[in-house]
């Protein structure tokens, strides 16, 4: 009986001393940039035309994730099986982040161009990026991307 108690102090005391690992400040989710779509106005839907303001923060991306974008495109998409094969990807912007940058900004307008009632589109970030080829000789360019939703209003 004393061993065994003397057995679970020991564990005890050996597992309060144990280091514990901060958490990471980066979700898995940051790994290809931040994406706020916003307005100057603050509505919450758009409509072809309208001002919108694009802010990525890649901080996350190339600081934990190692994830340097070289080529960043922003498209306006109905993803997945909510297509019905007539939204094909609107582009707003296809740009390259500044040498030591780890933010993207800038304004566009919601293009001019046939949209469809009720579908939900999204403004999508593609980061493509470079990786080491398994032998170590060259890179790979891959892509990974994060959306935020948006409402764009369609007149009769």
């Amino acid at each position: 009986m004393k061993f065994a108690f003397s057995a679970a102090i020991l564990s005890l005391v050996s597992l309060a001393s144990a280091t514990v690992l901060p958490r990471q400040p980066c979700p898995e989710a940051s790994r290809y940039g931040n994406l706020i779509v916003s307005n100057p106005t603050n509505a919450t839907s758009y409509n072809p035309g309208d001002p919108i303001n694009i802010q990525v923060d890649f901080h996350c991306a190339i600081s934990y994730f190692d994830i340097i974008p070289q080529f960043i495109d922003y498209t306006i998409q109905v993803l997945g099986n909510q297509n019905n094969g007539h939204e094909v990807p609107i582009v707003l912007a296809r740009r390259t982040l500044a040498a030591g940058a780890t933010t993207d900004e800038f304004s566009t307008t919601i293009p001019l161009t046939f949209y469809f009632a009720g579908a939900p589109y999204n403004v999508v970030l593609t980061d493509t990026y470079p990786i080491q080829n398994t032998d170590g000789t060259g890179q790979v360019f891959i892509e990974g991307s994060v959306e935020e939703p948006i409402t764009i209003n369609v007149s009769a």
